[in-house]
């Protein structure tokens, strides 16, 4: 019995898979940022804080390869534990 070595190594994303993720980065960082800044304590009469977020759990209807090629790419930071930043923020 022989056994076929067929070693398929996975796809890397492509550009558009890596846009796609981008966007979704970006829109879920934004919400995230936007929720913490509504609670009480921030506004135009108060001390008018922004909110402190700058990493977070990436959105999971991407694979973990589209991040870390993203991250491989310079596009975003891997902060540990799952979680991302973009780069220059």
């Amino acid at each position: 019995m022989v056994e076929s070595e067929t070693t398929s190594t996975p796809e890397p994303p492509s550009k558009e898979e890596l846009r796609l993720a981008m966007k979704a980065f970006r829109k879920r960082l934004k919400i995230m940022r936007l929720d913490d800044e509504s609670r009480m304590g921030y506004g135009p009469t108060s001390s008018g804080q922004q909110s402190g977020i700058v990493a977070i759990t990436p959105p999971d209807q991407f694979s973990r390869a589209v991040w870390q090629e993203l991250a491989a790419q310079g596009k975003l930071k891997h902060d540990g534990r799952g979680l991302y930043s973009l780069v220059g923020s």
